[in-house]
Formats: C-alpha cells, structure tokens, sequence
C-alpha cells in the first residue's frame, strides 16, 4: 500500500476511499495515527480528531480570499506599520481581514500573567542556552522534518533561505522579550502575521507542480505538521537543558512552557492539542517528532544554508565545521549522517568530555577549579550563537506570500 495521505485518500473515493484507506493502514502507518487525548490539553477536552486532517479554516478561507482579490501588496504595505502588540491595526484593511485579526489578537482566556512574569526571569537566565538551541537544536531539527523542509523550500520563503531564516528567529527573539505579550511587546503581532503566512502558503503550494510532486499530502501544513514544528522548539530545548542538569525552579519551567502554550494558540493551533504540562508535552512529542524525522534532499540543501550563516558572525568560532559539530552533538549521530556533517576530530570528542562539566561550572554546581580547558571557549561560543540566531540587527517584516518559489 502507498503512503497514507489526504491525495491518496482522494484518489481511493473520497470519504468512502478515506475510512477504508484506514481501516487497512499498515502496522506503520497504524503506529502514525493518532491516539493522544484532549484531556491531557490546556483545554482539558475536544473532540479528538486526527490533528493531520485540521487545519485553521477561517484564516485558511480568508487569506485564499485575500490573494484572488489581488490584495496582498496592499495588505503588506499596510502591516509594515503594525509593529507592537497594543497598536491598533493599519486603516484601510480589507473589513473582512480587519475582523479576522482583531479577533486573532486576543489572548486567551487562561492568560496567566503572574506565568509571564515568571517567564522574564527565566529568559533572561538562560538566555544564552536557548539561543543556542532555538538555533542549533530546534533549527537544524527542522531541516530534517521533511513535510516542514518541502513546505520551506518550495514556499516563496525558500527563495531566500537567509531572509526566511530571518524571519524565524524573530519569533524565538520576540517571545524571550521582556514585554513578549505585553502592549509594547512584538509576539503577538508576530504570531498573527505568522499564522495568516501559513493560511497564504495553504493556498498557494499546492498550486506548485514542484511542491505537488514530493509531497505526500494535498494541503500543507495541518494541526499536527504545526504541533510537530512546536515540539522542535520548547519541548526538544527543555529536554536538553534537562539532559545537561541545567537547575531550573518548576515555576520557571511551568513558566516557560506557558510562553510557548500561548504561541502556539497565537498560530491557530487548537486548545485541544496544546499539551498541559511538560509529561503531556513529551508523550504528544514522542508520537508526532520523533518517528517522522527523516532527510530530505531539500532538508539538506537547507541545513548547509544555516551551518554556513554563522560566518557573518564570526568565521572562527562560528564556522560551518563548529557549528555542525555542535549539531552532531545535540541531535546524534544519525541525524548528522543524514545531513551530510563531517565529523570534526577535535570539536567532537571535546563537546563530549566537557561540554556537560563546563554546564556544572557554569551553573555554580562545580568549583570553577574544576573548569575544563575548554571553558572559555564554550563561553564565547555561547555569546556567538545567542547573537547569531536572535540578532535583532535589522526591522524585519513578516509578509504574506502571493506566490510560490520561484522555478
């Protein structure tokens, strides 16, 4: 049997062709489907539905509106000077837009702000740590997910990988910002220009006979291909702080995981598949992450992009064989192999006999006597990293797309 997907679904008889097409799936493709229950969500109930067959309806129907009506450019222009959470939204928007996104801003109704507080505190303790990871662990983590790789590629984004990658990283600089929700914060506003993104590219990739060729399903990214993209961020750099004993108070914890419940609602995701606690968060991740890893041509294509960004930064400490060692370091040695990343016959063995006493060290639970050698260096290697993947160097506008890349 073929890959199970919405097109083949289709193609087997609609919602008749659908039901058999799971009632006869695979030991494989039955281990996919989804079994993680709404109780365990902030919601605390739903309806339990397969998040791969949801996607966000209104936004997805208002954007496709938007770019037939020719719209887009103005829309672009006008949200240029939309910058902060408070301001009001441009004049001139399409009414049924405006509507939509006055709606889209709010927060939800179990906001807690006490959390966000909280949040502040731990974000700017370690702020140096989830630089790194944002860029190295969730970053390079996405490159081998192959349906959000194929989406990135053939997007308009993949046009210009520096600039797409931009834009990334603004959101993992506005939600570590100490006004990230607040009226003079920038996250929400990055999370509705984010979300009426992807409505944009629902409806332009599969209009692309690129895109249409290797893609396994007939729209992009759906609930679960979200959630999936929401995993490689809090849940996998919390498990690494976690793997390297860094301490952190369970208010922090409960905090940060809030930060990022809130980002993920702010996208579209749905109540009923935001996990509630970090035990849901890593059983959630351990259906929808981990078994769909896997390389991709394009997945490669864009890693060796990203090893290659830190150059501009600094071309010693941030070179492409540093930074893929570190790569090789954080997500293994098969991920690294699927990538194409050398081994490095002095950054490999050192991140693994110093990297987690420099952590000790550095978290004051070891005597700076006991330093390793290399401390100093990780050190900077952090700062590097931090500037690199949340720079603020330059105004970066998030647009909605009107067209696919490029041929």
């Amino acid at each position: 049997m073929g890959k199970l997907s919405r097109r083949n679904m289709l193609k087997a008889g609609g919602a008749l062709g659908a039901l058999g097409a799971l009632g006869v799936a695979s030991p494989a493709q039955a281990h996919s489907l989804w079994t993680w229950s709404p109780q365990g969500s902030v919601a605390g109930a739903g309806a339990g539905l397969d998040p791969r067959w949801v996607w966000d309806e209104e936004a997805d129907s208002l954007v496709a509106s938007v770019i037939d009506r020719g719209e887009v450019p103005r829309v672009n222009e006008l949200l240029r000077t939309w910058t902060k959470n408070g301001q009001p939204l441009p004049a001139g928007l399409p009414a049924d837009l405006r509507d939509f996104m006055e709606r889209a801003r709010q927060l939800p109704s179990w906001t807690d702000q006490r959390k966000l507080a909280t949040v502040v505190e731990f974000n700017q303790k370690r702020g140096l740590y989830l630089g790194l990871l944002y860029g190295l662990a969730s970053g390079m983590m996405s490159t081998v997910i192959p349906k959000e790789a194929l989406a990135v590629y053939y997007s308009q984004g993949g046009a210009d990988m520096k600039d797409r990658i931009s834009k990334t990283a603004k959101l993992g600089y506005d939600i570590m910002s100490q006004t990230a929700y607040q009226p003079d914060g920038e996250m929400i506003v990055t999370c509705v220009k984010t979300r009426l993104v992807h409505a944009a590219v629902r409806h332009l990739l599969p209009q692309s006979p690129y895109w249409s060729e290797v893609a396994e399903e007939e729209i992009p990214i759906s609930q679960r291909d979200m959630m999936v993209t929401w995993h490689s961020l809090p849940t996998t750099v919390m498990q690494k702080l976690t793997t390297w004993k860094v301490p952190i108070p369970a208010a922090e914890s409960a905090a940060f995981l809030h930060s990022w419940q809130l980002c993920a609602h702010m996208l579209g995701i749905k109540d009923e598949y935001i996990p509630a606690s970090w035990t849901e968060a890593n059983t959630q991740a351990g259906q929808v992450l981990n078994p769909v890893l896997a390389p991709t041509a394009e997945g490669i294509k864009l890693a060796d992009i990203l090893l290659n960004l830190g150059s501009s930064v600094d071309g010693a400490i941030l070179s492409k064989p540093v930074l893929g060692a570190f790569t090789r370091f954080m997500l293994g040695d098969e991920i690294a192999a699927w990538l194409k990343i050398p081994r490095e016959p002095v950054w490999d063995p050192l991140l693994k006999v110093s990297w987690k006493p420099f952590i000790a060290v550095r978290e004051g639970l070891l005597p700076f006597p006991l330093a390793p050698e290399a401390y100093w260096l990780f050190d900077e290697f952090l700062r590097k990293a931090a500037l690199l993947f949340l720079s603020e160097a330059r105004p970066i506008s998030i647009e909605i797309p009107d067209s696919n890349r490029p041929s």
